[in-house]
């Protein structure tokens, strides 16, 4: 007798909305457990970090910050997952698209019409997302090369380039030393909303629905998700496998450019250190807790940006260590991760008079294949 995993053939309502339910209330205890072994009333950290969060406006603003390039980047990552195209790569095309978008505000500002700058430094930050992403790609579909190590590879790449540009030809003369660019011209800066939250949220949600429309109301999206779930079905009916993962990434190396423009220019208004702080790792977490669904990307990676802000606040508010923050952020995301899991697989336990019924059907199988 062992236990497996078994794909849910059909995804009921229920499944997708108690799954969830119950994940969440299992993270709420087990991070409750730990801050009682620390010491603290778990009700008053829980409260400490929903104020911190959401309390008030200028928290809300702080939460948007941290939730746009989650946003960006987990739709970035959710294209490339949707077709089993494992990018991990996302921070460092989120480090190309801010590296370019730096080049056009420092050096195209006296060159271009003001109004220009924001638009080129946004297009050019797609495209070196889009190119780097671009280079795994290729490897992939022609050359079968893991896609999972060239992406990872490439990150320290993009983020090591980064770093070079703002510690040495790019560095601020009057910086007193400081590593990092000079100030953008205000014709790059990109306009905010309020307090620090700036219009990149827009960004993310016209990506979202565009994906949305694009995945389920038009032939690419279909190919796409055939190509996801049966490749050998995507070739049999005439599908251009090589071209779909091209595609795919392309687009998804974009949106995590997009989002690397929207902090340098957006947040930061220089490049300098903190462009690079894993959203694109944390965007995978995003995209998996979501189910690759475009608006419950946004949904997801809204509230995480609330605990990472929020782990921030009981630090200051209650005096914790540090990394209390990040254990706590961690204790209440997995739970969520394996109730995700456990929405699209179940337990199943397998006795030794099934499996050997079971084996003689599948020698069978592939006897006739």
């Amino acid at each position: 007798m062992r236990i497996v995993f078994e794909k849910r053939q059909n995804v009921s309502r229920i499944i997708r909305v108690l799954v969830p339910a119950l994940s969440l209330i299992f993270a709420l205890i087990f991070g409750a457990i730990l801050l009682l072994l620390s010491g603290v009333d778990p009700f008053t950290a829980y409260a400490a970090m929903f104020k911190g969060a959401f309390g008030d406006s200028h928290a809300v603003a702080e939460t948007l910050v941290k939730a746009i390039p989650l946003m960006l980047t987990g739709l970035g990552v959710a294209i490339a997952f949707r077709m089993l195209f494992w990018n991990i790569g996302a921070e460092g095309q989120l480090a190309m698209g801010g590296l370019a978008a730096t080049g056009v505000a420092l050096y195209a500002s006296d060159l271009l019409p003001g109004w220009s700058i924001v638009p080129a430094a946004v297009l050019l930050g797609m495209l070196a997302g889009a190119l780097w992403a671009a280079i795994p790609a290729l490897l992939r579909a022609y050359l079968q090369v893991n896609e999972t190590i060239t992406t990872l590879m490439m990150n320290y790449i993009a983020i090591l380039l980064v770093s070079h540009m703002y510690h040495g030809p790019w560095r601020d003369p009057e910086g007193y030393g400081f590593p990092g660019t000079a100030r953008f011209p205000e014709v790059a800066w990109l306009p905010r909303l309020y307090d620090r939250a700036h219009a990149g949220l827009f960004f993310a949600l016209i990506a979202a629905g565009v994906l949305w429309f694009v995945l389920q109301r038009t032939k690419w999206g279909f190919e796409l998700r055939i190509t996801g779930e049966n490749p050998k079905a995507a070739r049999y009916i005439g599908i251009n496998i090589p071209k779909q993962i091209l595609t795919a990434m392309l687009l998804s190396g974009a949106l995590c450019g997009l989002a690397g423009v929207c902090e340098v220019t957006g947040v930061m208004r220089r490049l300098q250190q903190g462009l690079t702080v894993g959203y694109g790792y944390t965007a995978i977490i995003v995209a998996w807790m979501s189910q690759l669904n475009p608006w419950g990307v946004l949904l997801v990676a809204f509230l995480l940006a609330g605990l990472l802000v929020g782990g921030d606040q009981i630090q200051m508010a209650m005096g914790l260590p540090a990394a209390m923050g990040l254990v706590l952020q961690g204790a209440l995301l997995f739970p969520m991760l394996g109730g995700s899991l456990f929405a699209e697989y179940r337990l199943r336990v397998v006795r030794a008079e099934t499996q050997e019924a079971i084996l003689p059907q599948q020698s069978l199988a592939k006897e006739s294949e």
